[in-house]
């Protein structure tokens, strides 16, 4: 192999390890996101762990995260505005992302 295979080798492999850990990140985030939608609706334990795998199932009907926006505005009716529910994700992003690097070091 030359030298440039190489490195298009590594610029795949690190292309797929980011695309992992993005999919990773976004699943946790919908997690989080799940449990802080359980807690509003007065949800524990089982029931809102049960809630948040709903969540993060929900990002799979589309591209992009408006359904899961959907999913949990509907849920929570006049608790929470889509906005807010935004609001919350970007902020659990950085939430799950910091606990992804924190188990892979």
């Amino acid at each position: 192999m030359t030298t440039f295979d190489d490195r298009e080798k590594a610029f795949e492999t690190k292309y797929a390890h980011d695309q992992e850990m993005q999919f990773r990140a976004e699943a946790r985030r919908n997690k989080l996101l799940g449990l802080w939608a359980a807690e509003l609706m007065g949800k524990t334990g089982d029931d809102a762990d049960a809630y948040a795998r709903e969540v993060v199932k929900a990002d799979f009907e589309e591209a992009g995260h408006e359904d899961v926006v959907r999913k949990v505005a509907g849920d929570l009716g006049d608790k929470a505005d889509p906005d807010t529910i935004r609001e919350k994700m970007a902020a659990l992003m950085i939430e799950a992302k910091a606990q992804l690097m924190k188990e892979t070091n």
